[in-house]
């Protein structure tokens, strides 16, 4: 009996899920996770809902995921730079790029952790969303307290005061930047650094 092959038009199923899941993240985006029914996910897909189970058991399971591979790929990228053991203004730079390098890359999946991880923090499915926030908030806050022991940063700066800043001034970009713009993600992590680390005035 001769083995059917794949028509060149058929995509693997892994391929498949990948676009699955970015169209999820952008309907999740959009619309709000308890808003998004899967039938909606299915139809900007092109499938039918019924199509979609076949890949995901719920949408639960894409959020779980869309998230899971967000939050893997950015720690991944600043365990990178811990390792590297730079000084604290290298290491401020260095998680700026590598934040807009996954904002660049994961877009949708960011704008979804900002409107959805506050009401997901109590779910036990999801609780390393807030276990990373603890993570995040110590690695950012920790990297200023060296910089002011190391006189990199000023003295009279409040830290916290400071990580806010840092911390919003960097993710609320997800809410407009739009890859392929006037800007790529590494040139606006540049000018947002100039104004950060150097100010905006001109120097006395």
């Amino acid at each position: 009996m001769p083995i059917s092959k794949k028509t060149t038009t058929e995509k693997p199923a892994a391929a498949r899920r990948g676009e699955l899941l970015a169209t999820a993240a952008e309907v999740f985006a959009e619309q709000g996770y308890s808003a998004t029914t899967v039938r909606r996910i299915a139809d900007e897909a092109g499938m039918l809902a019924g199509s979609l189970y076949y890949h995901f058991d719920s949408k639960e399971s894409m959020l779980d995921e869309i998230l899971s591979t967000f939050l893997g790929e950015l720690w991944a990228g600043y365990d990178a730079v811990l390792a590297a053991g730079l000084g604290p203004r290298e290491t401020v730079e260095a998680l700026v790029s590598e934040s807009f390098r996954e904002i660049d890359r994961h877009r949708a999946a960011v704008a979804v952790y900002q409107k959805e991880a506050r009401h997901l923090a109590d779910h036990p499915r999801f609780g390393y969303l807030a276990e990373s926030q603890e993570k995040f908030e110590a690695l950012w806050m920790g990297t200023l307290e060296r910089g002011v022991a190391e006189r990199a940063f000023r003295a009279d700066l409040d830290l916290r005061l400071t990580y806010r800043f840092l911390r919003d001034t960097v993710w609320v970009a997800a809410s407009w930047y739009r890859p392929g713009g006037a800007h790529g993600a590494q040139e606006i992590a540049r000018q947002y650094l100039s104004m950060v680390l150097d100010g905006i005035a001109v120097p006395d």
